[in-house]
């Protein structure tokens, strides 16, 4: 009778087994993901946030716009000092 139990409960697990084997998920889908965060950049200037990404927007610009005269005006400076 343990016997049988033990038989039983082994045919069991290796069912089991099998069947967790068999049912594999399919691969992932590939995403790219810096298309996929320009594409959610986008959704989010038309959306609820979409004054506060283009106050960023905006930032960045003037940043890179800063950026580019403190340049200028140090490549300026130094020629002037030779």
């Amino acid at each position: 009778m343990i016997l049988e139990r033990r038989a039983a409960l082994l045919a069991a697990m290796a069912l089991a087994g099998a069947a967790a084997g068999c049912s594999k998920s399919p691969p992932p889908a590939k995403v790219d993901a810096k298309q996929e965060q320009a594409e959610a950049l986008e959704r989010a200037r038309h959306d609820a946030f979409g004054t506060q990404v283009q106050a960023l927007d905006k930032a960045k610009a003037l940043e890179a716009d800063i950026n580019k005269k403190a340049s200028e005006n140090v490549d300026r400076i130094e020629k002037d000092a030779k």
